[in-house]
């Protein structure tokens, strides 16, 4: 055979020419230089990004004695006869076809051997994760203790299945996928070289077709020129990758996106007419989305040349829909690519799909924004209810008359607060045990009982406090009158009776008081028990004392009683 593959006669022979790997490469060259060689390696990565490559030169490199700055001469026949895989201490083993035990155990014993021709003797073993259990093992003890001279350069696609005492041995290298830039420019080179014809926009179909793969590209490349006769085209490319035209795409999303079904579902017949793979079309149209929505995010993510499309195609289709519902639509295509991998109708899935794509709301596509309208919906509907409040009006002075009849106004119910009911009973039981030590202790406990309740509950006792305490009770005094109503109608006063007996230990009854009417049923609960009385059997003031002092608000008993039940900091004295 006189003719040979692209990608076995444009395999990289230097640490240079091999494609997207710099770091990797980097690090085995300096390894050269300083002379810091390991006897043991693992290549990991997708297949085509280099591993064998970067394996075999780094085999020429360790043994050549003309390499220049950690790259291999190849000129000497050293180099020469490892490229062409004619040295006998370069071995190059497939792990696939050779994966029992006898064959490591063959290696094992040839290895004490040193190397024939060249300074180091380096196995290169590919595909390692398929070597059985005991083969591993009868390859662990070479790797824990291996002779001089010796280096082995694993190579694989699946390192989760190659144990861990065998990965611990060794250094890894990840070799990670190539990307469309760096495969285009690599193919690029190559047909500059063999003065090819060629359109740029063939070249990114094929990038893109590879999937990360410089050998696929290569291959696909290969193809396309055979199909072509040595020129590359982009009608010609997208034949033979099985991918859809970016315009048939464009139209395609803007019509599901403009719920359009009838007409995308026209579209997607003229895709399934030429022939187009069912699976390779999900898979443009979800990189295509996803150029979509790295373009709204920001256009300098997406190069649009590589994409065969403008500035001017990808404005419009930023605007076509919004980035949630561009989310919905790849979690749709990735369930009916999934689905697809079972069916031998594909054609009839796709037409489901076009349906589902088209129906998508910007509601359903976002669920976030579905809640915070509805939430802003609430918010709106309360603040009209406390608008259309009635609001209090001081009664207007009578008019001037000789007997002006006197205007009776309805009592309103001690202990009413709009719709708020005071339960005074439940108040006076916290307060004829309440002491300060209790009010002190569970004012240190009060942010942690509020953390344990959800933000709604929080944002409702952002304006209480405690006020008064008991060992099994507590006085909470409201400032909102509109909050102290949501207090006691719904069930906040039972979640934070539950938080404080989670924080204090011990159950305890919550009893709500407004913060204005607070002094008052204060001091009534202390005329109710008898405090004042005491202050009646203090004796009178002399008759000489013509203007007494005026006593200190400590000696009164009826204050002494309340610091004694609120704290002194929680009482005021006034004159009235």
């Amino acid at each position: 055979m006189s003719y040979q593959a692209l990608y076995r006669v444009w395999r990289p022979q230097r640490f240079s020419e091999v494609v997207g790997q710099q770091l990797v490469v980097t690090t085995l060259k300096n390894a050269i230089i300083t002379n810091q060689i390991s006897h043991a390696y693992l290549f990991a990565g997708p297949r085509g990004t280099g591993k064998t490559s970067a394996a075999k030169i780094f085999a020429k490199a360790v043994n050549c004695h003309h390499k220049q700055d950690g790259e291999p001469c190849n000129q000497c026949a050293t180099c020469t006869a490892i490229t062409n895989g004619q040295l006998a201490d370069v071995i190059e083993i497939d792990a696939a076809s050779n994966n029992g035990v006898e064959q490591i155990r063959d290696i094992r014993d040839k290895v004490k051997y040193a190397p024939t021709e060249a300074d180091y003797k380096v196995y290169i073993i590919d595909e390692v994760h398929m070597l059985s259990t005991g083969a591993f093992n009868a390859l662990l003890k070479t790797l824990e203790e291996p002779p001089a001279n010796v280096i082995f350069i694993l190579a694989t696609t699946e390192p989760h299945k190659i144990p861990l005492t065998i990965i611990s041995r060794v250094q890894r290298f990840d070799f990670h996928r190539i990307s469309a830039q760096d495969a285009f420019n690599r193919m690029k080179e190559i047909l500059d070289s063999k003065q090819l014809e060629y359109e740029e926009k063939a070249l990114w179909v094929i990038a893109n077709a590879a999937e990360g793969g410089m050998r696929d590209a290569l291959s696909i490349l290969d193809q396309v020129l055979s199909f072509s006769k040595n020129r590359v085209e982009l009608a010609d490319a997208l034949l033979v990758t099985g991918s859809v035209t970016k315009q048939l795409l464009k139209e395609y999303f803007l019509q599901v996106a403009g719920g359009e079904s009838a007409a995308a579902l026209a579209t997607m017949g003229k895709v399934l007419a030429q022939g187009k793979d069912g699976q390779r079309f999900i898979e443009d149209l979800i990189a295509f989305i996803r150029d979509v929505l790295l373009y709204q995010e920001s256009p300098a993510l997406v190069t649009v040349a590589a994409t065969g499309l403008s500035e001017d195609d990808f404005a419009q289709l930023a605007q076509a829909a919004s980035a949630h519902r561009l989310y919905s639509m790849i979690d749709t295509l990735n369930e009916v690519q999934e689905e697809m991998r079972f069916t031998t109708h594909p054609d009839v899935y796709l037409e489901v799909l076009t349906v589902r794509l088209s129906q998508l709301k910007a509601s359903a596509a976002d669920p976030v924004v579905a809640k915070l309208q509805e939430e802003v919906a609430q918010l709106q509907q309360q603040v009209t209810q406390l608008q259309q409040r009635p609001a209090v009006v001081q009664p207007a002075p009578a008019p001037a008359g000789p007997n002006p009849a006197p205007r009776r106004t309805a009592a309103k119910p001690a202990g009413n607060h709009g719709s708020f009911r005071l339960n005074l009973k439940a108040v006076y039981q916290v307060l004829d045990h309440a002491t300060r030590a209790d009010l002190t202790k569970l004012q240190d406990l009060w942010g942690d009982a509020l953390s344990l309740l959800d933000n709604a509950q929080t944002s409702l006792l952002s304006l209480s406090k405690p006020v008064a305490a008991s060992p099994d009770g507590v006085v909470i005094s409201y400032g909102s009158g509109f909050l102290l109503e949501k207090a006691a109608g719904g069930n906040l006063t039972e979640s934070l009776a539950k938080a404080l007996e989670q924080v204090s230990g011990s159950a305890r009854t919550v009893a709500v008081v407004p913060t204005e009417r607070w002094p008052k049923i204060r001091q009534d609960f202390l005329t109710a028990r008898g405090y004042p009385k005491k202050e009646s059997s203090a004796p009178s003031p002399t008759p000489q004392s013509a203007a007494p002092a005026q006593p200190k608000p400590a000696a009164d008993p009826l204050v002494a009683a309340a610091e004694q039940l609120f704290g002194a900091d929680g009482v005021t004295v006034e004159d009235n």
